[in-house]
């Protein structure tokens, strides 16, 4: 038995849950997601539009490892459409700034030039400050890619901690040379 798979997710009460075929369509205020089931191997049920559950037909090795996965990719879609997903990035080092130059983020990370990051369509990136990032979208593995690719323009360096993180991510300092 699926640990995740066994729970139900509830819809909350914007979103609006649909199955046509084997495509599950979710409607809500952040946007539409559509996610492909394997009604072979899944029964897909809707209690009312305020639950949705998710079962396999027969129990084997390979449908319980896909059981929980398929419930959680539901569960993120219907997330996603109500709330939506943000992750903060900070920049830490001296020069280390950002902006927003129409669908281009403008980076300046040390380096001799500065960086144009092109913002993928479904992402919104707001520049709080110079050197605050407040990514959020709809989907929370494009929102993860984006944040991801940022992170690796500027590694954070063990010395003196700097580069890109996210908010609230430790990082472990290394010490320096003796003589």
């Amino acid at each position: 038995m699926s640990k995740i798979g066994k729970i139900n997710i509830s819809i909350p009460e914007k979103v609006k849950v649909a199955l046509a075929g084997n495509i599950l369509n979710i409607e809500g205020p952040q946007g539409k997601k559509s996610i492909s089931v394997d009604l072979d191997m899944f029964n897909l049920n809707i209690n009312d539009g305020k639950e949705i559950s998710i079962k396999p037909k027969k129990i084997d090795p390979n449908s319980k490892r896909l059981w929980g996965m398929n419930r959680s990719l539901i569960n993120n879609a219907v997330i996603g459409t109500s709330t939506g997903y943000e992750k903060i990035l900070e920049l830490v080092g001296v020069g280390y700034r950002a902006a927003l130059k129409g669908n281009q983020l403008n980076l300046q990370l040390g380096y001799s030039h500065d960086i144009n990051f092109d913002i993928p369509e479904g992402i919104k990136i707001a520049v709080e400050k110079q050197t605050t990032l407040k990514i959020s979208g709809s989907d929370k593995q494009l929102v993860g890619v984006v944040v991801s690719k940022i992170k690796t323009l500027r590694k954070i360096e063990p010395y003196k901690g700097k580069g890109i993180r996210e908010k609230g991510q430790h990082v472990l300092k290394k010490e320096g040379k003796k003589k």
